[in-house]
């Protein structure tokens, strides 16, 4: 990582920095600026997707990190993304009216966005088996079905790119507003997805609870390799009736 971050100058590295759970990710100093450095598992062109989207999102006044060029202009390599970093606290009490207008403006910037190189959503894994970090082959046959049963209840709701995991963590407060973290997670995929954990999401009850099924089904199936104990947790859940998120 050492060697990596030094295509970007000479920096410091003062530790890891709170979330991305699925990738590493330093806080570190290049002369003054305080910036977050990554390291993905995901492609090149899944890398440039994010960046891309994140810019977008950035020029329409979102606070979000954006990629920071390495001395020769590249903005990723070999898996390593150098970001902007993001000041301020974790929301509380009346801040998650705020968050999810800032995902309601996420979702409006990118109705038509083109999906992300090797994901899929919720409605195309009806029938495909992967996307992202789902892997449908791997999981039992009757898990498979329920999560597609839950998927299939977000028919006819809308469809942009959606964050994927807007959670505390992922959250900073300022008087400038909500800023969203750790966007590794991000596709197209129905909207409703990014609101159903959210205190005052205003969705209507009947998509609130679709969504929220949707949503455990969605935990249990994206982490079922990557994360086993927390998705079959999620998937017991889901056969249960009973829905819960972390």
């Amino acid at each position: 990582m050492d060697e990596l971050l030094a295509l970007w100058g000479r920096a410091e590295v003062i530790g890891p920095a709170g979330g991305g759970n699925r990738n590493t990710v330093l806080e570190i100093r290049i002369g003054r600026r305080r910036l977050a450095a990554r390291r993905s598992r995901r492609s090149p062109a899944s890398l440039d997707w994010e960046i891309t989207l994140l810019d977008h999102l950035a020029g329409h006044g979102l606070r979000v990190p954006v990629a920071v060029p390495a001395l020769d202009g590249r903005r990723h390599i070999d898996g390593t993304v150098v970001q902007t970093w993001l000041e301020g606290r974790l929301p509380r009490g009346r801040d998650w009216a705020a968050v999810a207008a800032t995902l309601r403006t996420l979702h409006a910037l990118t109705a038509s966005w083109p999906q992300r190189p090797g994901f899929a959503s919720t409605r195309e894994l009806l029938t495909a088996d992967r996307g992202g970090d789902v892997d449908l082959t791997q999981m039992p046959a009757d898990a498979v079905a329920a999560c597609r049963r839950a998927w299939l209840t977000l028919a006819d709701t809308p469809e942009a790119v959606v964050h994927g995991d807007p959670g505390p963590a992922n959250i900073r407060i300022t008087q400038a507003g909500p800023g969203l973290l750790d966007w590794d997670e991000a596709r197209v995929d129905h909207t409703d997805l990014d609101l159903a954990e959210l205190p005052g999401n205003d969705l209507p009850p009947r998509r609130l609870a679709a969504a929220r099924i949707a949503a455990t089904a969605w935990e249990a199936a994206n982490g079922w390799i990557i994360e086993p104990s927390y998705a079959r947790r999620q998937l017991a859940l889901l056969q249960s009736g009973k829905h819960s998120f972390s």
